[in-house]
């Protein structure tokens, strides 16, 4: 089974994943920025992942794209996770992360989008100093998060990949429930897939 997990910049996905692991060890998780910025380096230069998006043509994204794709589909799993992004922000507008060809190389059963509060997204952006993450308006990240629930509902429209919202748009009580939250709402939906 392989299920992709998807949300804007600072969405919360790699949290989220944390707490599925902790839920299913035996998960597999692959991050494909991670492939992507291994090959970008190798083949351009790149100096980072948040450089990626300002320096590489169209071009050279979709040629990337296809191989992280395909070193995906050789992953062997029962159960695979993919994080990733559906739509990435540029500075010469949005560029589609995922396409129908690379789902087509991927083959995924489900795509789980994160979607959060903008305020939650913005305040972990300024605080993430492992990145250069872009700090935007909210606006701007809601804009984000409704253009990614489109375009997944696009992309496995002719397909049996379903999409599942996963909805943290709550305060929490305590650090990490959204995490948490997430976590359980991937794992119903492995168990629902079964």
């Amino acid at each position: 089974m392989k299920i992709i997990i998807v949300s804007v910049p600072g969405g919360g996905k790699s949290t989220v994943l944390e707490f599925v692991k902790k839920k299913l060890p035996r998960a597999k998780i692959v991050t494909a920025g991670d492939i992507y910025f291994k090959i970008a380096r190798k083949k351009y230069g790149i100096k980072d992942r948040d450089e990626m998006r300002k320096k590489l043509t169209i071009e050279q994204q979709k040629e990337i794209q296809v191989m992280v794709a395909e070193k995906i589909s050789k992953v062997r799993a029962k159960i695979l996770f993919i994080n990733t992004h559906i739509m990435v922000k540029t500075p010469r507008g949005y560029f589609q992360a995922l396409s129908i060809k690379t789902m087509g190389i991927m083959k995924p059963d489900a795509i789980a989008i994160i979607e959060s509060n903008p305020k939650d997204v913005l305040e972990r952006r300024m605080t993430d100093k492992t990145r250069k993450r872009d700090i935007e308006s909210l606006w701007a990240i809601e804009e984000h998060q409704r253009i990614n629930r489109k375009v997944a509902f696009e992309l496995t429209k002719n397909t049996n990949c379903r999409v599942k919202i996963i909805n943290l748009r709550f305060r929490e009580k305590k650090q990490f429930d959204q995490a948490r939250k997430g976590a359980d709402e991937i794992v119903k939906l492995i168990g629902a897939m079964r």
